[in-house]
């Protein structure tokens, strides 16, 4: 599968989610998914419209990781309908600015109404890729994603454009799944589970590797939920595959984990040799 058919299936599973949502239903965690169930306390989610809480579709919460602060502005790649936005935004303040860039029409109108019913003013949705980030350099003090970095096929160029567009100091803080130890070839092969953010899963050594590569310092992964046999069954299930052979050889192979790395801050030091230029 190229990469522009791994793209439009995409579009198309999210744009459903989406939709779906937008007429009284739901794609997350309400609905059973073991990946994005119970994610968000209840303290989190109050005065948020239910629409973005329904429409959730990560493994974790990013806005947890980090220490957000008043005056800064955050970007959220992958925003789906919003939430991980609209905590953000509540975070930095009324001087502060959240973006959420999303490549889906389907989610970004959903996201757009979320926006109004929430009042939040201090919000931006962005359509793009998240291979090409729409925004300049050095603009954001915190880049956050929930379950969307596995969904690309070109990691490296996802990670060094999150590393462009943070300033200085600044900080990547990211949910996501990640693999440990071999993965059965019918995993990989899968489309679905690719698409729902397992198959597209990094080994933990490749993502430490990925961020290195991409200028960032600091990396930490600290997986905090390891899924069972029971969990594997499920997802493999809802995807087609035959659960009975396969999930045995899944079970505590994935993992949602909090994904943290800084871009170094602008060195002070007055430097004139070739080294410099480097």
């Amino acid at each position: 599968m190229t990469q522009t058919d791994m793209k439009d299936a995409i579009r198309e599973k999210y744009g459903k989610a989406a939709t779906g949502v937008a007429t009284g239903g739901c794609c997350g965690g309400d609905c059973g998914d073991p990946i994005t169930a119970n994610l968000y306390g209840t303290d989190e989610t109050a005065g948020l419209p239910k629409e973005a809480v329904s429409a959730s579709l990560g493994c974790g919460n990013p806005t947890a990781l980090i220490d957000l602060k008043p005056g800064e502005t955050v970007l959220d790649l992958g925003s789906g309908g919003g939430i991980d936005v609209f905590l953000s935004a509540k975070r930095v303040g009324p001087t502060g600015k959240a973006y959420g860039l999303d490549m889906t029409d389907e989610m970004l109108a959903l996201a757009r109404q979320n926006q109004q019913r929430a009042g939040a003013t201090n919000v931006e949705f962005l359509k793009g890729e998240i291979e090409s980030i729409p925004l300049p350099d050095q603009s954001v003090d915190v880049v956050i994603s929930n379950c969307v970095i596995n969904l690309s096929t070109d990691k490296d160029r996802v990670l060094k454009e999150a590393f462009r567009v943070l300033k200085p100091g600044g900080r990547f803080a990211v949910s996501d799944v990640v693999v440990r130890g071999p993965v059965p070839d019918d995993i990989r092969r899968n489309v679905e589970l690719w698409v729902g953010c397992v198959a597209g899963a990094l080994q933990e050594s490749d993502y430490r590797a990925k961020l290195e590569a991409a200028g960032f310092t600091g990396v930490s992964l600290e997986p905090w939920r390891v899924y069972d046999m029971k969990d594997a069954r499920q997802f493999l299930s809802d995807a087609g595959v035959d659960a009975d052979t396969v999930a045995a050889q899944a079970e505590g192979k994935f993992a949602s984990a909090f994904v943290r790395a800084t871009r170094p801050a602008a060195s002070t030091k007055s430097c004139c040799g070739p080294e410099c230029c480097s």
